[in-house]
């Protein structure tokens, strides 16, 4: 079992991590010819099943496994591997290597980076007169320069972050399957996740503000999310004490592919709630708290649509965008979250 890579696009890698790492501490990363999925399954709250082509963050990369597509499955602590990708931001470059220390499976990440020589005595300005002093001063730009200041050089430096994996024998993650959900009856882009979160968590607030002192404060508020197929979104707090609610409109419906449907789009749940007019709403309920975990994904700023299962189920599709090549899709990294959703 062989896995070594040169590292791109960690920008977004680093992004990536951060928004899983909200939800979960461990994540399953398989690892294959042509993609890198990570998946996290905390015990409660939502799911969440990214995937990206190997070459989006993976750059001459070399894997090799016994199983079918040169499988690797391992389990992967997310804090970890996010300190060493933002030691790795402004890098040189950056490697990553399966192998074993103390005869203990790790991810080797290898960073190259400079320092700086110090300036030598001598470089300095005398301090006889404050800069600036003297307009026509032209000593400002023709000072004398000790010799080792124009043969100052930049020096590399590697530095070495071992993450700690443990390999899945594919017996272990056979049985890990995919949320399989009925065809949603709306689909929306959200609008921005920064402004949709703060109001979300303003909500919770009020709503544990209000329950302060009876049994009900123990657990998070539900919060009530709801949607239209005419650009219309709602986001409702209700309790004994407290029913408020916010509203976006225009919101785009984004048009299906007939070719990745399953029925004609005539007959699509959707159509029939386009069809019912903007007084027909999909609604679900989500926890307060999770769903503040859920919005932190805005941190990587790709488009978010909602997919709701009226009473049933909410996923969102997270289509990021390749910060280094602009002309590049949105499509190359998709986070499906499976939202937990609650009884009415």
């Amino acid at each position: 079992m062989r896995f070594r890579t040169e590292l791109k696009n960690i920008r977004t890698f680093a992004k990536l991590t951060a928004a899983l790492g909200s939800l979960e501490k461990i994540a399953w990363l398989r690892l294959s010819d042509d993609t890198a999925r990570f998946t996290v399954i905390p015990d409660m709250g939502s799911q969440v099943w990214a995937s990206l082509a190997m070459d989006f963050i993976f750059d001459g990369y070399h894997i090799q496994s016994a199983e079918a597509g040169n499988t690797i499955n391992l389990e992967l602590p997310l804090q970890p591997l996010q300190r060493a990708l933002k030691s790795a931001l402004n890098s040189i470059s950056a490697s990553l290597r399966l192998t074993k220390k103390d005869g203990l499976p790790v991810l080797s990440m290898s960073i190259t980076t400079t320092t700086s020589a110090t300036n030598p005595p001598g470089a300095a300005k005398p301090s006889g007169t404050a800069a600036g002093d003297d307009p026509f001063d032209d000593d400002e730009m023709f000072q004398a320069e000790h010799l080792e200041t124009s043969l100052r050089r930049e020096h590399e430096k590697i530095i070495t972050q071992d993450i700690p994996v443990r390999v899945l024998h594919p017996e272990t993650v056979e049985t890990i399957m995919q949320p399989r959900v009925r065809e949603p009856d709306v689909h929306i882009q959200l609008p921005p996740l920064l402004q949709l979160k703060a109001i979300s968590d303003r909500f919770t607030k009020l709503a544990m503000a209000s329950n302060s002192g009876s049994s009900a404060n123990t657990k998070s508020p539900k919060l009530e999310l709801s949607a239209n197929m005419h650009g219309g979104l709602r986001l409702r707090i209700a309790t004994e004490t407290t029913d408020i609610c916010s509203v976006w409109s225009n919101l785009e419906n984004p048009e299906l592919d007939p070719a990745q449907l399953d029925c004609p789009v005539e007959e699509h749940p959707s159509t029939k709630f386009r069809e019912g007019g903007a007084n027909h709403w999909a609604t679900v309920r989500v926890d307060g708290k999770d769903w503040s975990r859920v919005l932190s994904v805005g941190r990587l700023e790709g488009r978010v649509i909602a997919c709701f299962a009226d009473d049933h189920a909410l996923i969102l599709y997270v289509y990021v965008p390749q910060y280094d090549d602009a002309t590049a899709e949105d499509s190359v990294v998709t986070c499906q979250y499976y939202v937990q959703s609650y009884s009415m």
